[in-house]
């Protein structure tokens, strides 16, 4: 697969011209060469008609969508653009900017409803450890509202590796005539799978990938994906709604890594991610033989939960350290590992040497406490807007949040901006040792 990014920039190199354009840097040094910014030739993002927009429709093909944007800045960005092209339909529509989404979202939805001015009606699941819609609750708030919303809102996989029923829930949308959106930031890599898990192949409308999370990409991008039975307005919409609240100056490193990544994804990548996910698998039930406790169904991610092998995530982490094995989260419950191809056999054989090496003891206690449900009392936006200032932790109480979200464990918030601050969701801040201080709306500036 032709990457004209990376061609173009490589051209660019080649000719060393005196560079008389940003960035300051001036090409001097390895890295910096390939940096570039939207010279002739370089093609302008989110308003792409030349080496963008090619290296755009290729990304297209390899993840069957209608229309591929790049992000060079995270699905951040992503999730803004997806939720204002929700919007912008509903509006066309005469329904009200109103989203269900899964309580398991992550802090940029906060932000983006504060700026669009949406609403959120959360779902929590059955299971409040996870908060993982299922399509009867989609279809029972669905029922109740008649369709009267926005969009239906996911976030799956989650950081923890547990994934929503999409190919259900997005069968009850289709029946109510909303839109499904899903926060896909850590499964880019699903739709290579020999079984294509992908959102957007299960049924979802628009999702957001971070291909840095789990591809072989520069951190920043990431891609809005756009299946072809969405409606027309996202595909037309789509880059000016990124433009709304993207920098003006993208990455041409991130862009030219997001290309790169095309030609690998056409390549050899299926074969080795189906080999290298069979490896994974066997190191899960290898784990599990040793007596730990897996949590999560996403193939290329291992969570722990630590306390029933008989210690917390920190100090799983901290023995794992002693190996030098840096993991990607831990707390006083979990363990989270993630792993790609490119972790290769050799890497997943340091894991498990380390892994195994480590003593079972007894069930660890101190069980997570419940997580609440706080009362909403303003809208995110409301809050967010609000005059505001940082107390302790123990005087919060009663307080509303005006940060966007207090999201530990980071699989779900415990309170999100514009909610109260109840005795449970103060339990919870000290059962993981933070916040210290939280962002409050000034009690004389509540309405």
């Amino acid at each position: 697969m032709k990457t004209p990014i990376s061609d173009f920039i490589d051209g660019y190199r080649g000719r060393a011209p005196l560079r008389l354009h940003m960035p300051g840097h001036k090409g001097l040094g390895e890295t910096e060469s390939k940096d570039i910014t939207e010279i002739a030739g370089a093609d302008v993002l989110y308003r792409s008609h030349g080496i963008i927009r090619e290296s755009e429709e290729n990304a297209a093909k390899l993840f069957g969508s209608a229309r591929t944007v790049y992000s060079a800045e995270g699905s951040s960005l992503c999730i803004r653009g997806m939720l204002y092209l929700a919007l912008l339909q509903a509006r066309k529509e005469n329904r009200p900017p109103l989203i269900l989404a899964g309580r398991n979202a992550h802090r940029s939805l906060m932000t983006a409803c504060a700026l669009l001015d949406c609403g959120v009606e959360w779902l929590y699941g059955t299971d409040r450890t996870t908060c993982l819609p299922s399509p009867e609750e989609v279809e029972a708030v669905l029922k109740r509202r008649e369709g009267g919303v926005a969009a239906v809102y996911l976030t799956s996989p989650d950081y923890l590796g547990n994934r929503v029923d999409i190919r259900g829930i997005a069968r009850v949308c289709r029946k109510y005539g909303v839109p499904l959106l899903a926060d896909n930031a850590h499964g880019a890599y699903l739709r290579f799978l020999p079984e294509d898990l992908h959102p957007l192949t299960l049924g979802a409308d628009m999702t957001c990938d971070s291909a840095h999370k789990t591809l072989p990409v520069l951190t920043g991008g990431a891609y809005l994906h756009i299946s072809a039975e969405a409606p027309c307005l996202f595909r037309e919409q789509a880059e000016r709604a990124l433009s709304l609240f993207a920098s003006t100056s993208p990455s041409y490193l991130i862009l030219r890594s997001l290309d790169r990544a095309n030609a690998v994804l056409a390549g050899e990548y299926r074969k080795r991610l189906e080999i290298f996910s069979r490896e994974t698998a066997l190191l899960k039930q290898r784990l599990r033989d040793h007596g730990y406790t897996l949590r999560g169904d996403e193939p290329l991610k291992i969570t722990v939960a630590a306390k029933a092998f008989g210690y917390t995530g920190d100090e799983l982490h901290a023995l794992l350290r002693k190996e030098n094995l840096e993991c990607e989260f831990s707390d006083p419950d979990y363990l989270v590992m993630m792993v790609t191809p490119e972790t290769g056999t050799e890497g997943l054989r340091r894991m498990e040497k380390a892994l195994l090496s480590i003593r079972r003891r007894e069930p660890a206690g101190g069980d997570q406490p419940p997580l609440p449900r706080p009362e909403q009392v303003l809208s995110i936006r409301e809050a967010m807007l609000a005059d505001s200032e940082k107390v302790s932790r123990e005087e919060s109480l009663g307080r509303i949040l005006a940060d966007a979200a207090v999201s530990c464990p980071p699989a779900v918030p415990i309170v999100v901006c514009g909610e109260r601050i109840s005795r449970e969701a103060i339990a919870c801040f000290r059962y993981y040792g933070e916040p210290e201080s939280l962002l409050c709306v000034r009690e004389d500036g509540c309405v």
